[in-house]
Formats: structure tokens, C-alpha cells, sequence
């Protein structure tokens, strides 16, 4: 048995679904399940193996659509400055380096080859654009050895890409990409011509030899749901929902108005063996919506995207009426009605501090926030740190987020037993909160009035301090956390799998 994981694409910034993905398949890895994560992308800025490692997957977990076709495997870049040059022959005459640029000049001829650098201290090259009398004509890429080449000509006085090479290990072809400027792209094998990306991903996948002892999981859908559906029939099929999965405002008695990126896997569920949301709130809603709106009524799980080994209890005593909270310092966070909250709330409470884990664009409006009021003292931003041993130096986690699919912080704060103030809303504060009993969940509307949230927070924080109320909250944080330890996800993915695969090949 195989389990074979679809997405698009990744990057240094990866979104979500790359690191539940990333966490499944260290699951896989604890259950000795094997596992194929695939990416279907054009991924050429960087090795992808650079990209798949970042995030914690193992190399022989990866499959690259575009290098399946070769014997070239998933590895680190290692080919040298020295090694490139080498392909391209000619008398150097001198060096321009700029951080992980490195450009060579020859004398013979006018010629130049700009080296991109796996990093600024390392001789090792991910890609090499070569020039020739001022027209780029050619540009390779490297991991162990070149496995992709792309060829361009002068048009309108730039550059036009007309082909793709992937190579295999001892350097021979092993196909063609045919760039049909703005038509599909024809994909040149030696024994067959394909047109167009979902061709390839068909053959692709009939590559795979699926059988009824396999399992495969779509998580991204675009542009290769329809393939992927046709052709996992003959396994069985599971789709991960990542998001809110439908638009609310747009949904009446009648009518539902599914997310874009899910509505294709809805509206053909009776093909799916399997939905896989990461709460029991929006199994809930699924449930009651596939029920309501359509005929169908396929099989829905919950399986968190994420674990804690352990419950963390603090090495010294939690620092009294401390705060936190911890996210990227984007605007749909709304850090900045949090640090307004704490301000209110400092008047009656003055004790109070605040810190604020990780980074991200709202970071100088944060800071003139804070220093318009003169909070300095009691709160501080601490850009990013490990928090797994921070947050039990803590008492109160705080979130202003008003969409939360899951929300590992949320997890990891009540893991080291802190109560939770946060809007009621969709999934993650519904399923980390329950009111009154380890936190406070906020009434939240649409208008998102700045004064009225800064005063729901400010009276919470106060209630919970005044009511002297935390001892138990933590305890109920702790309970709750339980269900969200490794080895029950460890569990909860062995039993599903069971269930819709044949046991007697797992």
C-alpha cells in the first residue's frame, strides 16, 4: 500500500497546506506507512529538494511531476561553480559577485554565465544563465547533477523561452516541454506526444499503477481535479478541506455557495471515499450542509493537522497577569486591537504585561501604537522564538483572529494549560475555547467595530483576573488538550486508513 499526497506547489513561505502536509507525513513516518507527497508545479527558482526539506519531509517522500519522468532523484544541490564552468568551456577573464550571484566573464568571446547560489558562502549553483552577445540563450538547473534546461530566443528585443529539457542521470533527454507561446504545451516523450498539463498529469498518474490497496489524498485541486478524480478511482480517494469551506454571506435555505477550491470535490463527493476536516465543528457543518443542500452523504473525519508530544507544565512559576499571543504580524491577525484591549484593560488591572511572538508587516504600526499610549513597559514585541517552553511562563493567551481553520498556537497554548480569549468564530476558537471553562469566546460581527472589540477584550482580560478564576480554566486547557496529543492522531489516522483501505494491506 502507498499513500500518494497531490498538491500544486510550495516555497520558502509555504501556506498551510504544505505544513499539514509536512506533519502527515512525519505520521506516515511513525506508522511505517509509506508515503508519496507530490507536487505538480513548475518548481525551477529553487531546487525543490531545498523547498520539500524545509519543511520536514524526507526526500524519498517527494515526488517533483516534472522530474518523475527521469532516473534523477530528490537531492540536495551539489553541483559546484567549478562544475558548471566546466560545461560551458571558454578563457575566464574575471568575476562579479554580488551575495549569491556570481557572474563570469570570458575574454575569447562575448560571453558571461551568471551562477545563483544555493547560499553566499557556498561554491554550489542552483541555476546558471548563460549569455551570449547580449541575448540569453540558455539557462540549466542543478541538484547532483543538470536536470532541467531551458532555451530561449531574441524577440521584440527580449528573451522568449521555446523549450524545456529534462535530463537523466548520465545526461541523455529524457523528454521535452515545447512552449507553444500562449496554446498548451506539448510534453515530447521518445515513444509519445502529450498536449497540455492535464494530459501529462493523466499519464502521470497511470504511471503510479493504482490499485485498491492504495489511497490517494487530494489537497489542492486546481487545474487537476478533474485527472486526479478519473484516475484515482482505481484506488481510493480522500480530500483534505484546509479552509472555511463555503461562503456564508452567499448561502440561504436554497443555496449554498461552496469555496471555489473545493467546489469541484462537493459536487463530485460520490467519487470520494473520504473528507478529512481538521475539527469536529466543521465536520458538524459539512455534515449538515451535504445533507441539506445536496444527495450525497459521503464519509467525514476529523483529523487534526497537528499534534503536541506532551502537555508542557512550567519548570518555575507562571509570571503574574502575563499575556501572549504569537502569529505572523499581518493585518488579518489584528494584533493591533489586541494591544488596544491590553491598553484598556491595563487601567483596571495595572500588572498587566503583554508579549507578542513573531514578525510580519504590521510590525512598525504595532510599535507606534505602543508608544502613542506609553505601554512600553507592559508590552513588547519578541519577534520570533521556539515557543514550545515559552508559553508556560504565561497565564493568558490571547487571539484576535477572526478566521482560524485550525490554529496550531491555539493547540500549543492550551498544551502548557493557558486559558484562551478569542472571537467565536469558525473552527479553531471553537474548538480550543469552550466559554466560561478555560476562556471567553467573543461575539463577533461583520462591522468589526474597533471601540466595541477593544472593550469586549479589555472586560474579559479583567473578568477572568478579577473572578480569580485561572486555576481551573488551566486544567480545563490541559483536559482539552489532551485529545490532541501525538499518539491519538497517531491513532486516529491508523484507524481511518483501516477503514477505507482493505486491512490486510496495511
Amino acid at each position: 500500500m502507498t499513500i500518494y499526497n497531490i498538491n500544486l506547489g510550495l516555497g520558502w513561505a509555504s501556506s498551510g497546506v504544505e505544513y499539514a502536509q509536512a506533519y502527515r507525513a512525519g505520521v506516515f513516518r511513525k506508522l511505517n506507512l509509506s508515503s508519496k507527497f507530490i507536487f505538480t508545479d513548475m518548481i525551477l527558482a529553487d531546487n525543490i529538494q531545498h523547498l520539500t526539506a524545509n519543511i520536514g519531509f524526507d526526500d524519498d517522500q517527494v515526488i517533483w511531476l516534472y522530474n518523475h519522468f527521469t532516473d534523477i532523484k530528490i537531492a540536495p544541490t551539489s553541483v559546484t561553480v567549478d562544475d558548471v564552468l566546466a560545461i560551458f568551456g571558454g578563457v575566464e577573464s574575471r568575476r562579479e559577485k554580488n551575495g549569491k550571484v556570481l557572474r563570469v566573464f570570458f575574454s575569447d568571446q562575448d560571453k558571461f554565465v551568471t551562477c545563483y547560489l544555493v547560499d553566499e558562502d557556498k561554491d554550489l549553483v542552483q541555476h546558471a544563465e548563460y549569455v551570449f552577445k547580449g541575448k540569453l540563450i540558455r539557462k540549466d538547473y542543478f541538484s547532483y547533477t543538470r536536470y532541467c534546461s531551458e532555451y530561449f530566443a531574441p524577440k521584440d528585443n527580449a528573451a522568449v523561452l521555446y523549450q524545456r529539457t529534462f535530463y537523466n542521470e548520465d545526461g541523455t533527454p529524457a523528454y521535452d516541454i515545447l512552449m507553444n507561446q500562449g496554446k498548451e504545451e506539448v510534453y515530447r516523450f521518445k515513444d509519445k506526444i502529450l498536449y497540455g498539463k492535464p494530459a501529462l498529469i493523466r499519464y502521470f498518474m497511470k504511471t503510479l499503477r493504482l490499485s485498491k490497496s492504495d489511497l490517494v489524498i487530494l489537497d489542492r485541486e486546481t487545474g487537476i481535479g478533474q485527472v486526479v478524480f478519473e484516475e484515482a478511482q482505481e484506488a481510493h480517494l480522500a480530500v483534505v478541506v484546509h479552509a472555511e469551506h463555503y461562503s456564508e454571506n452567499a448561502t440561504n435555505e436554497d443555496y449554498i455557495l461552496w469555496n471555489n477550491y473545493y467546489d469541484y470535490q462537493f459536487t463530485n463527493a460520490d467519487k470520494v471515499d473520504l473528507f478529512i476536516v481538521s475539527t469536529d465543528r466543521q465536520k458538524e457543518v459539512l455534515e449538515q450542509q451535504f445533507a441539506h443542500y445536496t444527495t450525497h452523504a459521503p464519509k467525514i473525519v476529523t483529523i487534526p493537522v497537528g499534534s503536541v508530544d506532551e502537555l508542557t507544565k512550567p519548570q518555575e512559576k507562571r509570571k503574574p497577569f502575563s499575556l501572549i499571543t504569537a502569529s505572523r504580524l499581518a493585518k488579518e491577525k489584528h494584533i493591533d486591537w489586541l494591544v488596544k484591549a491590553v491598553i484598556e484593560a491595563h487601567k483596571e488591572l495595572p500588572e498587566l504585561t503583554f508579549d507578542i511572538y513573531g514578525s510580519g508587516g504590521e510590525d512598525s504600526l504595532l510599535r507606534e501604537i505602543i508608544a502613542n499610549h506609553q505601554a512600553e513597559d507592559y508590552i513588547q514585541l519578541k519577534g520570533h522564538a521556539e515557543l514550545s517552553q515559552i508559553y508556560s511562563r504565561y497565564e493568558v493567551y490571547l487571539t484576535a483572529s477572526t478566521s482560524e481553520g485550525f490554529g496550531l498556537t491555539l493547540m500549543e497554548a492550551i498544551s502548557s494549560g493557558l486559558p484562551l480569549i478569542g472571537f467565536d468564530v469558525p473552527y479553531g476558537n471553537q474548538t480550543f475555547i469552550e466559554d466560561g471553562k478555560n476562556g471567553y469566546l467573543i461575539p463577533s460581527s461583520s462591522d468589526h467595530v474597533e471601540d466595541e472589540i477593544k472593550k469586549a477584550y479589555a472586560e474579559k482580560i479583567c473578568q477572568l483576573y478579577l473572578e480569580n478564576r485561572l486555576e481551573g480554566m488551566r486544567e480545563k486547557s490541559y483536559q482539552i488538550a489532551e485529545s490532541f496529543l501525538t499518539q491519538e492522531i497517531l491513532n486516529t489516522w491508523e484507524e481511518t486508513i483501516k477503514e477505507v483501505v482493505d486491512d490486510s494491506v496495511i
